[in-house]
């Protein structure tokens, strides 16, 4: 029997290491290594368990999840990261976490020693745009607009007790925009990866609801490569991720796709899955992404990349 992979989790308090603890249960290829409460932002403890481990995760501030890769020793050629924060997701020498947008990224997530997860938006972002451009449908220089609404715990936890605290102010019970100046953490990552000339117009609203997300990207047709249709549009989707197990374009139409006209944002809370729409008409088409940001948006997406690191079944833990 191989020994358990030895795991630590770096900010395993956060909203996001909870919910990788919580994918943990019950595994016997893992062994957790732990810090004791009072020292844990102690930095040698820390330095300690990073170099101890065979793949360290993530779950921190940007600066913080810097500091902790400065911390891994000279001589350590076998611990790997995972990391959770924006601070890597451009970096060209960490590989992307989202593998099934090409064979390349899923191979070059199993073969290296630094991953760094997508962000929520950017996941339901790219996963829309990313097969477009590639197969050259939207131009690079396409002027790109995305509206996304997510539930609040993607905030982190001083949202979460607003939120959920017994003097919630008035104007939290309603949808509210943010990010208003153009300047979102995720919108580096929504550009660069899907390799646009130019970043994205985009409109994120947090909502009074836990967690679930829809990303959607409207296209004008006329100012496409050729006026594709739907039909169109939806077979190149369903190509790029066909015989994906977490991503599946749904059927246009179709009962499963959408109930009495509305498309929740809450469905998929505590899976991995994603769920892809087209939707439109000859002038203007829909194309919307839905996901848990706490799951394929976050947690999830960094469990399934730890198992394509460990040469195991991608889906192990997470369905």
């Amino acid at each position: 029997m191989k020994k358990p992979f030895k795991i630590f989790i770096d900010g395993g308090e956060g909203t996001t290491g909870l919910k990788i603890h919580e994918r943990f249960r019950g595994r016997q290829d893992l062994e957790l290594l732990q810090i004791e409460e009072e020292k844990r932002k102690d930095p040698e403890q820390r330095r300690r368990r990073i170099n101890e481990s065979d793949i360290t995760f993530l779950c921190l501030p940007d600066a913080a999840a810097r500091e902790a890769v400065s911390m891994i020793e000279k001589d350590n050629d076998h611990t790997k990261i995972i990391d959770a924060s924006t601070a890597h997701r451009i970096s060209p020498d960490w590989a992307y976490g989202f593998p099934e947008l090409s064979g390349e990224h899923r191979e070059r997530i199993r073969t290296s020693s630094r991953v760094a997860v997508p962000g929520c938006y950017a996941s339901g972002f790219i996963s829309c745009v990313y097969p477009l451009v590639q197969a050259g449908v939207m131009p690079r220089d396409y002027p790109v607009t995305c509206h996304g609404i997510s539930g609040y715990s993607g905030a982190g936890k001083k949202m979460i007790a607003v939120m959920e605290g017994g003097d919630k102010p008035r104007e939290c019970e309603s949808p509210r925009q943010y990010a208003l100046g153009q300047s979102h953490k995720h919108l580096p990552e929504m550009q660069k990866i899907c390799g646009l000339s130019y970043k994205p117009m985009f409109n994120p609203i947090v909502d009074d609801y836990y967690s679930g997300m829809v990303v959607s990207v409207p296209l004008h047709v006329r100012c496409l490569a050729k006026p594709y249709t739907v039909e169109e549009i939806h077979r190149i989707l369903s190509e790029h991720y066909a015989g994906q197990t977490f991503v599946k374009v749904m059927e246009p139409g179709g009962t499963e796709t959408l109930k009495d006209g509305f498309l929740p944002a809450n469905t998929l809370a505590d899976t991995n899955l994603m769920q892809i729409f087209v939707c439109g008409n000859e002038e203007q088409i829909l194309i919307a992404s839905r996901l848990d940001n706490l799951g394929k948006g976050a947690s999830g997406a960094a469990v399934q990349c730890m198992n394509i690191m460990m040469g195991i079944d991608e889906t192990t833990g997470l369905l």
